[in-house]
């Protein structure tokens, strides 16, 4: 993912997490209790991963990503609506592991609609990601650069007809989104009441999409890296003491995305993550329980 990216000026950049910002104070303010940590990916299919993630010669690239991986971010849903028979035979590749696929909402909803005349197409892309069944993990809206809070209502609209028997998160990337105090707090405040979540990406060129607002007491960030620089692991640590802290005022589920700028990091990326997280250093096995990895 390039959204966002300053890598000549990288080291330049104050990188430092901001402070928490309203509403989190008041979603997280229950007791520490049981959370899961799943570390992924954009993708399996990836041709960096071949002789760096996975061996080379490898043919069934999903069934070794969720070896490494408890969770994929899932774009490819951004780009077509896929059957419900082409999803089970990912959840066939993964069965007996506790692994989630979080579906992107298809392009033709979130950047070629108003989103009031959705309705055929979300109901098409709802029947299909149902399939993931146990398997089905948070659903997140990317919203183009260029949806402003102008069409707000649009989205509000939108959000109240969503389902509630499945999670969804919200990315926004136009600024006013963020700068205009009003808006801001207009968009954290009805996601809170409709009970849905708004997206963190923290990379390097957009800190105002770092905004460090919960609207629900889950977690789903997209965390942009240089690869192989040490600046990443920096940072990863700053994750690391912010999501303890959380944790301890009743954070939940936790989704943690990798975006690594270049995908032959990757590997040694991801063995660094988990050592920051203090994970096994094996990845994880087929099982049929439920894995804290805290």
């Amino acid at each position: 993912m390039d959204f966002g990216a300053l890598w000549q000026t990288y080291d330049q950049l104050d990188l430092s997490l901001p402070a928490d910002a309203w509403p989190t104070t008041a979603v997280l303010n229950g007791a520490a209790g049981d959370s899961i940590l799943r570390i992924g990916t954009s993708g399996w299919s990836r041709k960096e991963y071949t002789g760096t993630l996975y061996t080379k010669g490898i043919k069934d690239t999903l069934a070794e990503y969720s070896r490494l991986f408890n969770c994929v971010e899932l774009n490819a849903t951004h780009y077509k609506i896929y059957s419900p028979d082409d999803i089970r035979k990912w959840t066939d590749k993964t069965k007996g592991r506790d692994f989630r696929f979080c579906p992107k909402v298809p392009q033709s909803i979130s950047h070629h609609s108003t989103l009031l005349n959705a309705g055929t197409e979300t109901a098409a892309f709802l029947e299909s990601i149902r399939a993931f069944e146990t398997q089905l993990g948070p659903v997140f809206l990317q919203l183009s650069e260029h949806f402003s809070p102008v069409r707000k209502l649009n989205l509000y609209k939108y959000l109240e007809q969503l389902p509630r028997d499945i999670r969804f998160y919200v990315e926004v990337r136009h600024p006013d989104w963020f700068e205009k105090g009003a808006e801001r707090e207009e968009f954290f405040s009805t996601l809170h009441q409709l009970g849905i979540g708004v997206v963190m990406t923290d990379t390097p060129g957009r800190r105002d999409c770092l905004h460090m607002a919960h609207t629900i007491p889950h977690l789903f960030l997209r965390f942009v890296t240089k690869g192989g620089h040490p600046l990443d692991i920096t940072r990863l640590h700053a994750w690391k003491e912010r999501i303890d802290t959380w944790k301890a005022q009743g954070l939940q589920d936790i989704y943690f995305f990798l975006h690594v700028h270049d995908g032959v990091h990757e590997a040694d990326f991801y063995q660094e993550a988990r050592k920051v997280f203090g994970l096994a250093e094996q990845p994880q096995q087929p099982q049929q329980t439920q894995m804290s990895l805290f």
